[in-house]
């Protein structure tokens, strides 16, 4: 243990000293901590030497000249340069023998061209200083001569379920802040310790199924590991904190859109043949395969799913984050958002909406009415076939409940008037809370819309629960229509603090307790009281924030009565997982869940979220 110490004591030196002198670029953390790996006896530095065997460069601040390699790929656009890779590896599996070279403009160079670079050896973390990423390690400032040209690239390393170790990564040293940065890598056993270990070199996948549909900047994900979590419908399951899906990879292309379009696919098509190119770092998904080379998508038709229509004596109630909807948004968006709650959802008694945003959207001018939001919606859902949906809400204080600047979003309950009836009580408003009370030895809202506790930290810049009282064939139904905070803040799975820091949960672990407490005054008046929590809680069904909303056994979240392989409602850099959640009160014993996908999955979507709806007999 002691010479471990001194060995992070004296790297951490070394990137401190960096930091100072700026050589630690985007961003860096003082704990980060470089190899020890010894320079050849001749002096002459090789890629592996620049790399070393952890994940920071020993030669970090140092001028490292007539480093030789061949280009194996060439990025004009975003962070331009290029990578070059040693032919003649070393015996060590931990150091990669590829690397990026950082040339701020257009790069001169070609694919295949042998070079050497002379530069600054410096670490780019990408999302900066306080993102908690990983960094890459690059060659800055260069001088780059062409030595000749048309040369056969370095065979690529083939990513594969085989290749790729089960564990994710291994614990942060406490030492140094959680950090692996100074841990030795062991790429036979951790799969972030793997894909480190050939940052910058020529890789390849071969046919691997789509886990993350084609985003709007050009990326799709897939997984090497086709039987890893898999979700009945293609993609991969997020379950649990230390379940991180190891087999999953991102994909971008080095040939700009203009000159070659990237390929559209949903989740659980194929991107067959070889994909090939170098291995990227990124703050949006970490290790990325850079394509010169794409597969083609084999569609796989996977198909938008519709639930069934609520029985006679069935109330329907469902939640729907419809993104930042606003009058400016086109007619199209309104007409296919309205088609969704009326084919694929059935036309539910109940819809309550979130990211309903104010009558002129994120312009910032005061504005904090929704009535024009909601008129453009509700006559759409007319239009497609639906229910003329009466709605109650609470305009919020301007500025005062984050999302999208200028916004105002907030929740909005939809309700068919023909099966349900709103019980009004006046009163409610943005900062008055509502609270329960006992009506002929039944409970009751006080004020109904209205906000529960909006005035308590927790809510701070945050949508404020819209508890609503509604009236089902003679029974009273209470729902909860929430937005908790969203994870903005939270260190990746792919940080270099292992296990990550995920601080936006303190927030919402309070917005759990908030609502749990509200919850349980209504259970203490009626213990047969019909309570329905829903929204988009911005968390897994096994996180604290869950745990705190179901807290004494007053809430259960209802997505655990599906199959582990269909809970989710959201898919974020290929990991299929929860977000959008329906919790129940102990009455609500029997029901019907579903968690009907129609988003998520798919390269078209007309909101990032998949609607969650429960069907029940009051």
């Amino acid at each position: 243990m002691p010479a471990a110490s001194s060995r992070t004591t004296a790297v951490s030196a070394v990137v401190t000293a960096a930091l100072a002198a700026g050589l630690l670029t985007g961003a860096a953390t003082t704990s980060a901590s470089a190899s020890t790996t010894a320079l050849p006896v001749d002096g002459q530095v090789r890629i592996h030497d620049i790399q070393g065997s952890t994940r920071i460069s020993p030669l970090v601040g140092k001028q490292v000249g007539d480093v030789a390699g061949i280009v194996t790929g060439v990025r004009t656009y975003g962070s331009k340069g290029f990578w070059f890779q040693d032919p003649n590896p070393d015996a060590d599996p931990a150091t990669s023998e590829g690397i990026f070279v950082y040339t701020g403009s257009a790069p001169t160079v070609a694919v295949g061209d042998a070079v050497t670079v002379s530069g600054t050896v410096t670490e780019y973390v990408p999302g900066g200083l306080d993102s908690g990423n990983q960094s890459l390690t690059q060659i800055s400032k260069p001088t780059v001569t062409v030595v000749s040209s048309g040369n056969a690239l370095p065979a690529p390393v083939r990513v594969s379920q085989r290749s790729v170790p089960s564990r994710y990564t291994p614990e942060g040293d406490p030492a140094a802040g959680g950090s692996i940065n100074a841990l030795p890598l062991a790429p036979s056993r951790y799969a972030l310790d793997y894909y480190e270990s050939i940052e910058g070199m020529n890789i390849s996948v071969g046919t691997s199924r789509v886990v993350g549909a084609t985003d709007a900047h050009a990326e799709l994900w897939v997984t090497v590991k086709p039987r890893e979590n898999d979700a009945r419908r293609g993609g991969t399951v997020y379950g649990s904190y230390r379940s991180q899906n190891t087999g999953r990879l991102q994909i971008q292309s080095l040939v700009p859109l203009a000159q070659q379009p990237f390929p559209k696919a949903d989740v659980g098509d194929m991107l067959s043949g070889t994909t090939e190119g170098p291995l990227d770092f990124n703050q949006y998904g970490g290790y990325t395969l850079t394509a010169r080379t794409m597969g083609t998508v084999t569609e796989k038709g996977l198909r938008r799913e519709t639930t069934r229509k609520q029985r006679g004596g069935e109330l329907a109630v469902a939640t729907y984050n419809v993104e930042n909807l606003d009058p400016s948004d086109p007619q199209e968006k309104f007409d296919a958002l309205a088609a969704a709650v009326v084919d694929n959802l059935a036309s539910p008694d109940i819809v309550a909406l979130e990211e309903i945003q104010d009558n002129n959207g994120a312009k910032s001018d005061g504005t904090v009415a929704a009535d024009v939001t909601v008129k453009k919606f509700t006559d759409a859902i007319v239009a497609a076939g639906g229910p003329a949906y009466d709605w109650r809400s609470i305009d919020p204080e301007d500025k005062k409940d984050g999302g999208e600047p200028g916004g105002n979003i907030r929740q909005v309950f939809l309700f068919n008037p023909e099966r349900v009836s709103f019980t009004d009580r006046a009163g409610g408003d943005a900062t008055t809370a509502t609270d329960v009370a006992r009506e002929r030895g039944r409970a009751a809202l006080t004020l109904s819309p209205g906000r529960i506790d909006p005035t308590n930290p927790a809510w701070e810049n945050s949508r404020k629960p819209l508890a609503g009282e509604f009236s089902f064939r003679g029974r009273t139904v209470f729902v909860v229509a929430n937005h908790f905070a969203s994870k903005g803040g939270d260190e990746s799975i792919f940080s270099e603090h292992q296990p990550p820091s995920r601080s936006s949960e303190v927030q919402r672990h309070a917005q759990g307790q908030a609502v749990n407490t509200f919850v349980k005054k209504l259970l203490s008046v009626q213990k047969n009281a019909d309570v329905l929590v829903v929204g988009d809680i911005n968390d897994f069904e096994f996180s604290g924030t869950a745990e705190a909303l179901a807290a004494g056994r007053v809430l259960y979240p209802a997505i655990k009565s599906l199959p582990r392989s269909e809970r989710y409602s959201y898919v974020y850099q290929g990991n299929s997982q929860v977000l959008d959640q329906i919790l129940t009160s102990p009455s609500i014993d029997d029901f019907h869940y579903d968690s009907v996908h129609i988003n998520a999955e798919f390269a078209d979507q007309n909101s990032d979220h998949d609607p969650q709806v429960l069907r029940f007999r009051p």
